[in-house]
């Protein structure tokens, strides 16, 4: 299957950017490299285009979507939680902006053996980097009722969460989970029907939480977001896309961490802690998709960006 991906709140985000002609950008989740094009075409022959991402298939499809671009694009296969020392090496220390889009891709998704949709039968993968050898299956078939039900309650926020890992750890006794469909079938079983009839897919929020646990998706995210910040130029920006409410609020505390680091009480007449604000917050809301672009594509319907200047 050929690397698909529509690029959320493209041009949303681009823009956000305050993309300078001459500047350095980072795309730190480069996908199928759609954010970046954006970025690229906007650029001239100063201007330069850093593109990381974990996943090979991602890394080649965007090389040869980027390829017209020739010397202003570099691709670093990577996780954005080494962005530092990575474009370290590259002798790049600060950059003009930054855009971190937190969404899996259509191709992850629809690719079977990736294992990452619960509604095709595949082995449990989700591995965002296959390099990694631990899968969703070891985190199945290995992890303890007690840490399944963490797992499903913190990154799933799942109510049946306790049910959930009851039901698989009774499963695997008779036979280890393998696939997709398995562990699919499990969940409904846990779930009362009339809930499954209201509430969506009943495996959505437990496959979703055995991905954050396996990529460290949070962890992640929260040790990133400073980092990053720190690396932009004065007036440089990030641009960050969410897709569900534990990413969001993650970013939403950063940002305004970064903005209002004081730590010193309310009634101190003057700050005396030293700690000085890197910026300003510029999507006091987070910006959401169209009408129209949630109709073209329904998977961005979650989606939130939130963009952060520094100063």
């Amino acid at each position: 299957m050929a690397f698909s991906h529509i690029s959320v709140l493209l041009y949303e985000t681009v823009d956000g950017l305050n993309v300078r002609p001459d500047g350095i950008y980072v795309d730190a989740t480069l996908g199928g490299g759609g954010h970046a094009y954006e970025v690229c075409s906007r650029l001239n022959e100063k201007g330069r285009l850093i593109g990381i991402d974990q996943d090979a298939d991602a890394i080649e499809a965007a090389g040869k979507h980027l390829e017209g671009f020739g010397e202003k694009v570099t691709i670093i296969r990577s996780n954005y939680c080494d962005m530092k020392p990575r474009l370290h090496e590259i002798g790049v220390d600060r950059v003009d902006g930054i855009t971190v889009d937190l969404g899996v891709s259509s191709y992850q998704l629809d690719t079977a053996e990736r294992g990452f949709s619960y509604r095709m039968d595949a082995p449990l993968d989700m591995r965002m980097d296959q390099r990694q050898k631990m899968t969703a299956r070891d985190i199945v078939n290995g992890y303890s009722e007690a840490e399944l039900y963490r797992v499903i309650r913190d990154y799933g926020e799942d109510r049946f969460a306790k049910n959930i890992a009851k039901h698989i750890v009774a499963a695997r006794e008779k036979e280890p989970i393998e696939t997709t469909g398995q562990l699919n079938e499990i969940i409904k079983h846990a779930i009362p029907m009339k809930i499954q009839k209201t509430s969506g897919h009943p495996s959505k929020r437990t496959f979703q939480a055995i991905r954050i646990e396996l990529n460290h998706e949070l962890d992640v995210l929260r040790d990133s977001l400073d980092d990053m910040i720190d690396m932009l130029n004065p007036g440089g920006r990030i641009c960050v896309i969410t897709f569900h409410s534990l990413e969001d609020r993650i970013v939403k505390s950063a940002f305004r961490k970064n903005e209002n680091p004081c730590t010193c009480p309310s009634y101190f007449p003057v700050c005396v802690c030293g700690k000085v604000s890197k910026g300003k917050v510029i999507t006091r809301k987070p910006i959401l998709p169209s009408e129209e672009e949630i109709e073209a594509n329904p998977r961005s319907k979650s989606a939130k960006l939130r963009i952060f200047e520094r100063s």
